[in-house]
């Protein structure tokens, strides 16, 4: 597969302690958006998916960090998802620091896909499950503000 799918961001100020540096709680923040950009660019959105009937819910969450985020950094959180099972999906989020590239955390994420009513756990749909294959390789979410380079 070519480049990821990349969501860019800027840090905000609110999002840091005292030292200006990103609070760990906020990282699953990042990752929950990412993801949700990430099935944008699927054509999965949310509002696409409750349509159907469906939803999903995170079920893990193993968040690996390795430097740390600063007050305005821009980051980049690339995904790709890492499996797809039979009612569940796994994504991973390397979120990088734009202007380095120096990989500050590393997220994997398992999903699993419900019903909104009842509200259980069912199989993935056949079209869903190739788009979550396929990825979104290349494209790019840019909220930091910033003007994104071409690719």
């Amino acid at each position: 597969m070519s480049e990821r799918f990349r969501f860019r961001f800027r840090v905000r100020y609110n999002e840091c302690d005292a030292q200006l540096v990103v609070f760990n709680a906020r990282y699953a923040d990042y990752v929950d958006l990412a993801m949700t950009e990430f099935m944008r660019s699927l054509g999965r959105d949310y509002k696409a998916l409750l349509a159907r009937g469906l939803d999903n819910q995170v079920v893990k969450m193993t968040l690996e960090w390795q430097a740390p985020a600063r007050f305005d950094d821009v980051i980049d959180v690339h995904v790709r998802t890492l499996k797809v099972g039979n009612s569940s999906f796994t994504l991973e989020h390397e979120l990088v620091k734009a202007e380095s590239g120096t990989t500050l955390c590393r997220a994997e994420v398992v999903y699993v896909l419900m019903t909104t009513e009842p509200f259980e756990k069912t199989t993935v749909p056949d079209d869903l499950r190739a788009a979550l294959m396929e990825g979104a390789p290349g494209k790019i979410i840019d909220q930091s503000g910033g003007v994104a380079a071409a690719t």
